[in-house]
């Protein structure tokens, strides 16, 4: 039996589909289809993807069935409201750098959901360490070609790892590593890097031991521990700036291992390594497929060729906490690299996320005369740099101090409303000009829907502070600030 709160229901459907034309209706429950209770959105898309469909829905406590024959390449044309319909498996570890134990309190409450199921590593990217990973789950796996996976390692020696896990089981979790990589699965790894925990001489076993157990994974991302000030591990501490160097040194030492002995890099450090050591990012060449972009492996290099060159894709994906928060903009059973953990990626961008067509202000109807870019404490100096050159001094770069979380948390995907009203209020004070003078632009990372993490609506800023969202795109910012220079007269740019 599964509590309403668990049955699918429809959330839209659209206008000349199938879905339409046998009487689904926004507010169905979804019982069964084909007789089958499906148990989550991959199972519904195989399910309906059938030429003569039968619907069991719920309406309004009215059990209905609907359903008829499909005709050729006739679109279902429905949306229903999450991507797992039984329970999501959540995580039984109890790992210390786990980023959700160091929360505060009132947030979405999407972000305090803490998963290790493989469906939703597939659907969105989520990393699972295999640890309630069943024959069963390995089956469908198989069965139904869920790849690519993405699995945490942090370390293969079995005592480190359970250690790391808080989790016996860990220890001999990687076993299904083999069997899926056996069978054609693409898996893509992460090692969460905690210092004197698992670098040094451990992260070379452990690099060892995945070129010769598993040679077959796709990628493996090194990534920095999250910590806020909530955190109260004490085993816990952020990277020096020495430790980074050193870590990204030990990094390219291993891929010239892995380009001699397979032929390709292989491991990649994530670029908050190469910001915290003062290194410039490799060239964008260096990351081979951008397997692990939206795990922070890469995104730098493409910012910058993006600015650069002034082009680029303004593609977006939904990920796990978009689903979660706002399931009707799950849109299809793809397997983008969504969310992963808490670590920062453009989600669709909202009605009221989206930029002005134009940046005078709609309360004073004067142009304004600053553009500020907001964005995280680490990547300020990157874009500061990039934006000097373009010569205006009237475009400046305010790295937004997270507040709300302290410790490292410095990327722009966790910046929060409360945090980026008071640097807006700051800087408003320190100029000594009207809010509505100063043309603020902020990187859609940092919202979901129109929302903040700490639940502050944009629109609630946009009341007192004139800010545009856009995507976190090297081009697109620079189009941004060139159109403002433009309005500025500054012709010269």
């Amino acid at each position: 039996m599964r509590t309403n709160e668990l049955i699918p229901t429809v959330t839209s459907v659209d206008e000349s589909s199938f879905g339409e034309r046998i009487g689904l209706r926004v507010g169905d429950r979804i019982v069964s289809i084909n007789t089958t209770v499906p148990r989550d959105i991959l199972e519904w898309y195989r399910l309906s993807d059938g030429q003569a469909l039968k619907i069991e829905v719920d309406r309004d406590g009215e059990i209905l069935n609907l359903g008829a024959e499909r005709q050729t390449a006739e679109a279902l044309g429905v949306s229903v409201s999450s991507a797992v319909f039984d329970r999501v498996q959540t995580c039984d570890n109890h790992c210390e750098f786990c980023f959700i134990y160091q929360l505060p309190k009132g947030m979405r409450r999407s972000l305090y959901l803490k998963d290790d199921d493989y469906r939703l590593s597939f659907l969105f990217g989520n990393f699972t360490t295999l640890t309630r990973f069943t024959e069963a789950d390995l089956e469908r796996v198989i069965d139904e070609n869920l790849s690519p996976l993405f699995v945490s390692v942090h370390a293969t020696d079995p005592h480190t790892r359970a250690e790391m896990l808080r989790n016996e089981r860990g220890g001999v979790s990687l076993r299904w590593l083999r069997q899926l990589l056996d069978a054609a699965i693409e898996v893509r790894a992460q090692i969460v890097m905690c210092p004197g925990v698992n670098d040094g001489e451990i992260l070379a076993d452990t690099l060892s031991s995945l070129l010769e157990d598993f040679p077959e994974l796709s990628s493996v991302a090194v990534v920095p521990v999250g910590l806020s000030k909530h955190n109260t591990e004490t085993r816990m501490r952020v990277h020096t700036p020495a430790e980074s160097e050193a870590l990204l040194h030990a990094v390219e030492t291993w891929q010239q291992t892995f380009l001699k002995t397979i032929g390709r890099r292989f491991v990649f450090a994530a670029d908050e390594f190469y910001l915290n050591a003062g290194v410039s990012c490799p060239d964008l060449s260096s990351y081979e497929d951008l397997h692990m972009i939206e795990d922070g492996i890469g995104i730098t290099s493409r910012f910058v060729r993006e600015f650069e060159t002034g082009v680029g894709t303004n593609d977006s994906s939904t990920g796990f906490f978009q689903a979660m928060d706002n399931p009707s903009a799950y849109i299809a059973a793809a397997n983008p690299a969504g969310d992963t953990g808490l670590r920062p990626v453009a989600v669709t961008v909202g009605v009221k996320d989206r930029p002005s067509k134009h940046i005078d202000s709609p309360m004073t109807n004067e142009a304004p005369q600053i553009l500020c870019v907001l964005t995280g404490g680490m990547s300020a100096p990157l874009l500061t740099g990039l934006i000097k050159p373009l010569g205006h001094d009237k475009v400046v770069v305010v790295g937004v101090e997270n507040e709300h979380f302290g410790g490292n948390t410095a990327v722009a995907g966790l910046l929060t409303g409360t945090d980026i009203r008071s640097t807006c209020e700051q800087l408003v004070a320190h100029l000594g000009i009207s809010g509505r003078t100063i043309q603020f632009l902020l990187p859609d990372v940092c919202l979901n829907s129109g929302v903040f993490l700490d639940g502050i609506h944009l629109e609630n800023l946009q009341k007192d502070f004139l800010i545009d969202v856009i995507p976190a795109r090297g081009h697109v910012l620079k189009q941004s600030v060139r159109r403002f220079v433009e309005k500025a007269g500054a012709s010269n740019v």
